[in-house]
């Protein structure tokens, strides 16, 4: 049985619009600007050009969505671009 990524999620993702800002919290971390893909209750993910942006790492975060403090759950190099995922942190 062949099961989607989509049916997996706990929550329904939304389409993102805008400009993502995260800055790292590690001393010397610098902000990262890239681009809100999909959003969720607990959660977003965004295209950027910063491959340093590794799972663990804890950002503080704004968007047009929200903002506030969020974990980075996965981060995926692609050819032409950076994906992450962050799960959102109190």
């Amino acid at each position: 049985m062949n099961v989607s990524v989509a049916e997996k999620r706990r929550e329904p993702r939304y389409p993102g619009r805008g400009t993502v800002l995260v800055r790292p919290e590690n001393p010397g971390g610098h902000n990262i600007r890239g681009k809100l893909l999909d959003v969720s209750a607990s959660g977003f993910r965004m295209v950027h050009d910063c491959a340093a942006l590794t799972a663990g790492q804890f950002v503080e975060f704004s968007h047009v969505e929200a903002k506030g403090r969020a974990r980075v759950v996965w981060t995926r190099i692609l050819a032409e671009a950076v994906e992450s995922g962050f799960v959102l942190a109190g």
